[in-house]
Protein backbone atom coordinates (compact mmCIF):
# COMPACT_ATOMS: atom_id res chain seq x y z
CA UNK A 1 0.00 0.00 0.00
CA UNK A 2 1.22 3.08 -1.26
CA UNK A 3 1.77 6.33 1.42
CA UNK A 4 -0.51 9.33 0.83
CA UNK A 5 -0.76 12.68 2.05
CA UNK A 6 -2.26 11.81 5.23
CA UNK A 7 -0.10 9.08 6.47
CA UNK A 8 2.72 11.47 5.97
CA UNK A 9 1.14 14.64 7.85
CA UNK A 10 -0.33 11.78 10.30
CA UNK A 11 3.69 10.84 10.66
CA UNK A 12 5.02 14.16 11.62
CA UNK A 13 2.17 14.74 14.47
CA UNK A 14 3.25 11.76 15.64
CA UNK A 15 7.11 12.93 15.69
CA UNK A 16 5.69 15.41 17.68
CA UNK A 17 3.71 13.77 20.30
CA UNK A 18 6.38 11.11 20.98
CA UNK A 19 9.21 13.92 21.64
CA UNK A 20 6.59 15.45 24.03
CA UNK A 21 6.50 11.97 25.44
CA UNK A 22 10.16 11.60 25.67
CA UNK A 23 10.44 14.75 27.45
CA UNK A 24 8.46 13.82 30.24
CA UNK A 25 9.95 10.01 30.32
CA UNK A 26 6.59 8.57 29.06
CA UNK A 27 4.39 10.13 31.99
CA UNK A 28 2.23 12.01 30.95
CA UNK A 29 -2.11 12.06 31.31
CA UNK A 30 -2.42 14.63 28.38
CA UNK A 31 0.25 16.25 25.61
CA UNK A 32 -1.12 19.63 24.78
CA UNK A 33 0.76 20.60 21.69
CA UNK A 34 0.80 24.36 20.40
CA UNK A 35 2.15 24.67 16.58
CA UNK A 36 1.69 28.03 14.32
CA UNK A 37 2.74 29.22 10.81
CA UNK A 38 2.00 32.40 9.65
CA UNK A 39 3.85 33.87 6.67
CA UNK A 40 6.66 31.64 7.19
CA UNK A 41 7.06 32.56 11.40
CA UNK A 42 7.26 29.17 12.99
CA UNK A 43 6.19 28.53 16.76
CA UNK A 44 5.89 26.02 18.76
CA UNK A 45 5.39 25.06 22.27
CA UNK A 46 3.64 22.53 24.70
CA UNK A 47 1.80 22.29 28.26
CA UNK A 48 0.99 18.54 29.80
CA UNK A 49 -1.66 17.02 31.97
CA UNK A 50 0.31 15.36 34.39
CA UNK A 51 -1.35 13.74 38.05
CA UNK A 52 -4.64 15.70 36.78
CA UNK A 53 -2.38 18.98 37.09
CA UNK A 54 -2.10 21.41 33.77
CA UNK A 55 1.53 22.79 34.06
CA UNK A 56 4.04 23.54 31.00
CA UNK A 57 6.97 22.35 30.16
CA UNK A 58 9.11 24.61 32.85
CA UNK A 59 7.35 22.97 35.77
CA UNK A 60 6.08 19.01 34.91
CA UNK A 61 8.07 18.50 38.28
CA UNK A 62 5.89 20.80 40.25
CA UNK A 63 3.22 17.58 39.69
CA UNK A 64 5.36 15.34 41.33
CA UNK A 65 7.64 17.08 43.82
CA UNK A 66 6.11 17.49 47.48
CA UNK A 67 7.47 21.52 47.66
CA UNK A 68 8.46 20.60 51.35
CA UNK A 69 10.51 18.50 50.83
CA UNK A 70 13.99 17.61 49.03
CA UNK A 71 12.80 15.48 46.36
CA UNK A 72 14.59 14.97 43.48
CA UNK A 73 13.16 16.06 40.72
CA UNK A 74 12.36 13.65 38.31
CA UNK A 75 12.29 15.20 34.73
CA UNK A 76 15.31 17.14 33.34
CA UNK A 77 13.57 20.41 32.79
CA UNK A 78 17.02 22.40 32.03
CA UNK A 79 17.45 25.24 29.26
CA UNK A 80 19.23 22.87 27.16
CA UNK A 81 16.42 20.61 27.25
CA UNK A 82 14.11 22.70 26.50
CA UNK A 83 15.12 24.00 23.76
CA UNK A 84 16.17 20.64 21.86
CA UNK A 85 12.43 19.82 22.57
CA UNK A 86 11.05 22.76 21.13
CA UNK A 87 13.93 22.56 18.21
CA UNK A 88 12.62 18.96 17.58
CA UNK A 89 8.86 20.45 17.65
CA UNK A 90 9.96 23.06 14.96
CA UNK A 91 11.99 20.78 12.81
CA UNK A 92 8.07 18.77 12.77
CA UNK A 93 6.05 21.87 11.22
CA UNK A 94 8.57 22.61 9.01
CA UNK A 95 8.36 19.09 7.66
CA UNK A 96 4.74 19.67 7.35
CA UNK A 97 4.88 22.79 5.59
CA UNK A 98 7.11 21.04 3.32
CA UNK A 99 4.88 18.73 2.90
CA UNK A 100 1.67 20.75 2.22
CA UNK A 101 3.89 22.20 -0.50
CA UNK A 102 5.16 19.08 -2.33
CA UNK A 103 1.35 18.04 -2.09
CA UNK A 104 -0.38 21.29 -2.99
CA UNK A 105 -2.01 21.55 -0.03
CA UNK A 106 -3.07 24.61 2.23
CA UNK A 107 -0.96 24.85 5.40
CA UNK A 108 -2.64 25.33 8.46
CA UNK A 109 -1.73 28.54 10.06
CA UNK A 110 -2.41 26.83 13.64
CA UNK A 111 -2.41 23.13 14.85
CA UNK A 112 -3.66 22.16 18.42
CA UNK A 113 -2.95 19.25 18.98
CA UNK A 114 -4.09 16.80 22.38
CA UNK A 115 -2.54 13.56 22.52
CA UNK A 116 -4.60 11.31 25.40
CA UNK A 117 -2.19 8.82 26.76
CA UNK A 118 -4.09 7.03 28.27
CA UNK A 119 -6.59 6.43 25.68
CA UNK A 120 -3.51 6.79 22.89
CA UNK A 121 -5.63 8.98 21.13
CA UNK A 122 -4.97 12.22 19.25
CA UNK A 123 -7.00 14.59 18.38
CA UNK A 124 -6.63 17.73 16.35
CA UNK A 125 -7.40 21.19 15.55
CA UNK A 126 -6.61 23.32 12.44
CA UNK A 127 -7.72 26.79 11.59
CA UNK A 128 -6.13 28.29 8.58
CA UNK A 129 -6.41 32.10 9.79
CA UNK A 130 -4.55 34.53 10.34
CA UNK A 131 -4.01 34.77 14.62
CA UNK A 132 -1.60 37.26 15.44
CA UNK A 133 0.76 38.72 12.35
CA UNK A 134 -2.13 41.41 11.39
CA UNK A 135 -2.26 41.82 15.12
CA UNK A 136 0.27 44.84 16.80
CA UNK A 137 0.40 43.54 20.07
CA UNK A 138 -0.28 39.49 19.96
CA UNK A 139 2.32 36.95 19.47
CA UNK A 140 1.99 33.21 19.38
CA UNK A 141 3.06 32.88 23.17
CA UNK A 142 -0.31 35.38 23.94
CA UNK A 143 -2.31 32.53 21.46
CA UNK A 144 -0.38 29.28 23.88
CA UNK A 145 -1.06 30.85 26.84
CA UNK A 146 -4.51 31.83 26.24
CA UNK A 147 -4.93 28.08 25.26
CA UNK A 148 -2.97 26.87 28.18
CA UNK A 149 -5.51 29.37 30.47
CA UNK A 150 -8.62 27.36 28.17
CA UNK A 151 -7.59 23.64 29.34
CA UNK A 152 -7.30 24.83 32.72
CA UNK A 153 -3.66 25.64 33.33
CA UNK A 154 -2.71 28.62 35.86
CA UNK A 155 0.22 30.73 34.75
Amino acid sequence: MTKVFEDYFSELQADMVSICLEYVNNKADMIYIYASNEYGQFSTDVFYQINKVIVKKHKVNDTVLDTNSNSIPIYDISKERQVTLLNILNKNLREISDLCKKNNREMPTEMKVIYDAFENKLNAQYSYEIKYTNDPEKLPSHIFNDWFEEMGGKI
